[in-house]
């Protein structure tokens, strides 16, 4: 029987032990890179405590206390795609790559505003915000002008995520937007480029075919003015001298001795 009681007694104290160290005692460890939040539950001062923990351990009382861990290195949140209207209604595709910092000075701020970790504002508060400057600024944009002007649409994105961002703690770092436009959209266009590339070609061989007709001509024009150089420069003086280079010194045996050789019979 006195067994039993001892084998009781421990029995409660083991319990009572656990229970004590899981309600009233607890030790934490917060990791380097990261800011850990001390949060009263009970009290007058309910709510985020003045002290923020940095890197090390922390011994709290988890009955009246919680402890937060925001890291405050770079995040890499790759979104769901979601879709973006222009001004004039078509719709695009955004699946965009997201790059951030928590600036550790704002985290009690930051969970003042939200009561929420990283993880679930990544899903909620920043992605909205994202979501809201895609889709306000691309309706700035008709759809040719947004795709042609695809730098600059990121650009006025960015800058207003950055602003939105800034103000609640976090620091923007980088944004890939893999805009992808409407399959309609991509065949209006390359017919449109094709019939362009066509009409380019068209004129340049017409420009072409110009060239080489006044090349032609010009040849041609040459080659009379050079004719008629050498026509007016035949005189007879000339012609005779000519008929003398090439004489081989005889006269002909039939007929008719040309009038240039019949000085020379005399």
């Amino acid at each position: 029987m006195k067994k039993i009681r001892i084998t009781l007694i421990v029995f409660i104290v083991i319990v009572l032990s656990i229970a004590f160290f899981h309600w009233f005692m607890a030790v934490e460890r917060i990791d380097a890179g990261c800011v850990g939040i001390k949060v009263n539950l009970v009290g007058n001062e309910r709510g985020v405590a003045d002290i923020t923990e940095c890197s090390g351990w922390v011994v709290y009382m988890p009955l009246f206390t919680e402890i937060h861990e925001f890291p405050v290195y770079t995040q890499v949140k790759d979104y769901d795609p979601f879709a973006i209207n222009a001004k004039d209604g078509s719709e695009f595709t955004v699946d965009p790559t997201f790059s951030y910092k928590v600036n550790a000075i704002k985290v009690p701020d930051i969970f003042r505003n939200f009561r929420r970790g990283l993880p679930e504002l990544e899903n909620t508060y920043l992605r909205n915000v994202i979501m809201d400057c895609y889709r306000n600024v691309a309706n700035l944009y008709l759809s040719d002008s947004l795709i042609s002007h695809r730098p600059q649409f990121e650009a006025a994105v960015q800058t207003m995520i950055v602003e939105q961002l800034k103000k609640e703690g976090f620091e923007f770092q980088q944004l890939t937007s893999n805009l992808n436009a409407p399959q309609s959209l991509k065949d209006a266009i390359d017919a449109k480029n094709k019939t362009t590339q066509e009409a380019i070609q068209s004129e340049n061989k017409l420009r072409k075919a110009e060239a080489e007709a006044k090349a032609k001509i010009i040849a041609a024009e040459a080659e009379k003015k050079a004719n008629d150089l050498k026509a007016s420069a035949l005189t007879p003086l000339i012609i005779q001298q000519m008929y003398i280079e090439k004489w081989d010194g005889k006269l002909p045996t039939y007929g008719q001795v040309p009038q240039l050789f019949q000085n020379i019979t005399k």
